[in-house]
């Protein structure tokens, strides 16, 4: 028996010892054997004084031998050695075994030269190998010039005079022209390194100037000085506005802002009335049951007050049984002959008695309006104005609280017509007018819906009439009282109205033959609606990255085990990536089904790479995701792929962000926020709602974040994909977006889908004096293309400022009809493009208006004043 140990391996040699306890003084012979084929035969005779000392009876027993070249390649290879042709010897390492597996590379050697500045480029050549693989160009070089990098260069031109001196790869050659903005009068010392090593090349720095010409030279020093006024002009900015005393007010003392606004809106309308002989009469229906008298009074009072005369008011008493009431109502009747006044015999509920005041109707316009809220004396003056300039068949404004002491609280600023919004939460509640003709059609309001009655009117208004007949007019014309007893106050004391909202739009959807489960959310009149497709259209989902290995594998590792959808695939780009984890990264994702990796060695252009990659996709959809977005749902790619099935019109669907501390980092983006663009709710806590409890609901919105951005295939074609030449890096989401949207689309966000994003974590922020310029050209772009688009987010109310806190500071009071957002076009998305994958279930069914059930229980008692001109 031979006793064999093998201490070390390297490429330059393989050391152990062995001997035969039967024959102690006489050396081994052995044979060396690597993947089962003979090599050589060595005697193991070299002295080794440190064995004999661990009880070994012979110091004559070490061997040391340099392994070939041919198992020198990196691969793994096994060795095993023989005393005799037919006998293993055995190894004895920390357990006894017939073979030892192995990996080892011969170190490799890198030869450069930076030949110098030609014709306005930087020449030069690298070749790297060791004797296995031979001297190879191609290799990857950084630029850096003044601690900056500069640009990523391939060594992998033509260099034949390099290949024949040094028997190499004569594809070893570089050419490097740097960017302008390195274009300077002086020279500048530009350093090349070889990755991923980072070893300088030979006659690297090297000082040049690219500037022959003293006249370019002259024009390049004012384009120096104008970036360095630039960037100081920033700077002070910030710093001066980060002194600065917040100007205005905001949400916290609304008060102080209201009341300097409501004489501002009074004056803006006497300065505006153009003398009309059309005014069309506005039914102001009024459903009465026990209101508080003073309230009531109040309340009547303001509809008397209106700067519109041509109104009628109904008031409808839902059998009160109050003589107290009865007495105050018939007082209001004699005052005014526009006043009327039917007394219900029995008790009908909110929906029969409100119909029985539209059954009465006489106007060509309806005005809804609760027994203790108050109108502003301008309300319906100002709502006819918009009626006429939109050409609105409904038109709803904007309301604030008001408390018994006279104290304006809770304004909400809403957005337009949002409808995707409607479905999680009646945002548009007071002051809503329609035409009678609309009310007709639509069947009045349902009694199977008390409580949530106005909610399912305005569904069944969406029915019914296309999006650009709902208007609204962003000026608070609408006081909602406090009260013990309304929902204003506390919506627990109407908890009834939590089922019917359910109810109403559960039966909506139903109607438009959309799969869905709706439940209450907060145990409030908030719902979550979950779409129950079951259809699953192909999305390829495409993750830029370079290097940053660890982040891109727990991005695609979340993916990869975590999504339940099954039908999809995922692109990898990887924009030169130079590390050994990201070659073994590649190597392991190789393995995986349905994900590629396209490798794009070029500067990084966001929106090229994800141009070339969606390029490559023949699915329905593309999801364009950060590769340090993490996401955390089994359900997530149903979420976002449902909504899209749910609208037919949407062709971007967004998620919700958050930073790794919980807090929010993308809820939508709005527009002119900093200028371009901002993102809404930012560090708010994860489980908040933010303003008006917008961040709990899916809806439309202008922008959402290429972060996690969900697109329909054929609409991303359509309008040409990224801006590749314009926005390389920032902004291009937002471009993208507002394309879409002119081309008569929808962008949906749904906090549904909700993940941790640690924002530019491989990239970095635009605050580095390089990418400053950058930005700067980006955002003088977006400005000149888009114009007063960035200034007037239809879902941005516009009495909210755009340079401070979103949703939370506000502009100085007043009114402007030019910041208003531009009236919706007449534009109808043609169906057809998108996939025929996508089922016919998936799709909307046509609209239908429901029946509403408005029969009074008796015949109504009517008083009614004979009219005079008003």
């Amino acid at each position: 028996m031979i006793y064999c140990y093998v201490d070390e391996i390297t490429p330059d040699f393989i050391r152990g010892w062995a001997f035969n306890p039967n024959q102690p003084q006489t050396p081994v012979n052995l044979h060396v054997i690597f993947d089962e084929q003979e090599v050589l035969q060595i005697q193991c005779d070299g002295l080794r004084e440190d064995v004999a000392q661990a009880g070994v009876p012979s110091v004559h027993v070490g061997f040391q031998f340099a392994p070939p070249d041919q198992v020198l390649d990196g691969k793994t290879r096994k060795l095993t050695f023989k005393s005799r042709v037919d006998e293993i010897t055995l190894i004895y390492n920390n357990q006894e075994t017939v073979a030892i597996d192995f990996e080892q590379t011969l170190p490799e050697q890198i030869f450069s030269f930076v030949d110098g500045n030609k014709a306005g480029a930087l020449c030069g050549w690298v070749v790297s190998g060791n004797r296995v693989t031979g001297m190879n160009g191609g290799r990857d070089l950084l630029v850096t010039c003044g601690g900056e990098k500069v640009g990523q260069i391939s060594a992998d031109r033509y260099r034949g005079d390099v290949g024949k001196v040094l028997s190499c790869d004569p594809y070893c050659g570089f050419q490097f022209v740097p960017p302008p903005l390195f274009r300077k009068s002086y020279p500048q010392e530009f350093h090349f390194y070889v990755l991923p090593e980072m070893k300088e090349l030979d006659n690297s720095p090297y000082f040049t100037s690219f500037v022959s010409d003293k006249y370019e030279g002259v024009v390049l020093d004012v384009v120096d000085q104008i970036d360095a006024l630039h960037a100081q002009l920033t700077q002070l900015r910030r710093q001066v506005r980060a002194i600065l005393p917040q100007p205005g007010y905001t949400l916290a003392d609304y008060h102080g802002w209201a009341t300097e606004y409501f004489p501002i809106l009074r004056r803006y309308v006497d300065r505006t009335r153009v003398a009309s002989t059309k005014e069309p009469l506005v039914s102001v229906i009024c459903p009465v049951w026990r209101p508080d008298l003073s309230d009531f009074r109040a309340a009547v009072e303001s509809v008397i007050n209106q700067t519109w005369k041509n109104w009628e008011l109904i008031i409808v008493d839902d059998c009160s049984k109050d003589e107290e009431l009865r007495k105050l109502i018939l007082e209001f009747v004699d005052l005014d002959p526009r006043i009327q006044v039917i007394f219900k015999e029995t008790n009908d509920g909110i929906s029969g008695t409100t119909n029985v005041g539209l059954e009465n109707a006489k106007g060509e316009w309806i005005a809804f309006f609760d027994h203790d809220d108050l109108l502003v004396d301008v309300a319906i003056e100002y709502m006819m104005r918009e009626a006429e300039r939109s050409q609105a068949d409904i038109l709803y404004s904007d309301e604030d609280k008001i408390d018994r002491s006279g104290y304006y609280t809770n304004p909400s600023f809403k957005t337009d017509w949002n409808y995707r919004l409607l479905l999680g939460v009646n945002y548009v509640c007071h002051f809503v007018m329609a035409k009678k003709s609309l009310v007709d059609k639509v069947g009045g309001l349902n009694k199977k819906y008390d409580g949530a009655q106005d909610h399912d009117f305005l569904l069944r208004v969406s029915e019914t009439i296309p999006a650009r007949k709902i208007h609204h007019v962003p000026e608070i014309l609408y006081h909602w009282r406090i009260t013990a007893k309304s929902t204003a106050a506390d919506i627990g004391n109407k908890s009834y109205a939590v089922d019917a909202g359910v109810q109403a739009v559960s039966d909506h959807l139903a109607r438009r033959g959309l799969p869905a489960e709706v439940t209450s959310q907060l145990n409030n009149t908030l719902y979550v609606v979950n779409w129950t497709f079951t259809d699953e259209p192909k999305v390829t989902i495409i993750v830029p990255y370079k290097d940053e290995i660890a982040t891109t594998k727990r991005c695609l590792d979340a993916i990869v085990n975590l999504t339940a959808y099954k039908n999809y695939d995922v692109i990898l780009i990887d924009n030169w990536s130079i590390t050994k984890e990201s070659k073994a990264f590649a190597k392991a994702v190789e393995k995986l089904p349905n994900v590629q990796i396209l490798t794009l060695k070029e500067k990084f252009n966001y929106s090229r790479l994800n141009n070339k990659a969606a390029a490559l996709s023949d699915a329905d959809f593309v999801l364009f995701l950060n590769n340090d977005v993490f996401v955390e749902q089994e359900n997530w790619l149903n979420i976002l792929v449902n909504e899209a099935l749910a609208d037919q019109e949407a062709a971007i669907v967004g998620g919700k962000f958050v930073y790794p501390n919980q807090t929010v980092q993308h809820a939508g983006v709005l527009l002119g926020i900093g200028d371009v663009a901002g993102h809404a709710h930012i560090g708010i806590p994860r489980d908040e709602g933010g303003y008006a409890g917008r961040a709990y609901f899916p809806q439309e919105m202008s922008a959402v974040t290429a972060a996690g951005m969900l697109v329909r295939k054929p609409a991303f074609d359509m309008v040409g994909g990224f801006d590749e030449e314009n926005l390389t890096v920032a902004f291009n989401d937002i471009d993208l977006c507002l394309k879409i949207r002119d081309a008569g689309f929808k962008v949906l966000w749904t906090p549904d889908f909700c993940a941790e994003h640690h924002e530019s974590l491989s990239r970095g922020s635009d605050d580095r004096p390089t990418t400053e310029r950058r930005f700067f050209h980006e955002t003088q772009y977006m400005l000149e293309r888009w114009g007063d688009r960035l200034q007037r987010d239809p879902f941005y109310n516009p009495h909210f400022a755009l340079d401070r806190q979103v949703f939370f500071d506000l502009i100085a009071p007043g009114v402007d009809v030019d910041r208003y957002p531009p009236l919706p076009k007449d534009q109808n998305p043609a169906p057809h493009l998108w996939s025929k994958s996508e089922s016919k279930t998936a799709k909307a069914a046509p609209f239908k208006a429901a029946a509403a059930s408005s029969t009074a229980t008796a015949k109504p008692t009517t008083r009614r004043k004979k009219k005079t001109s008003a």
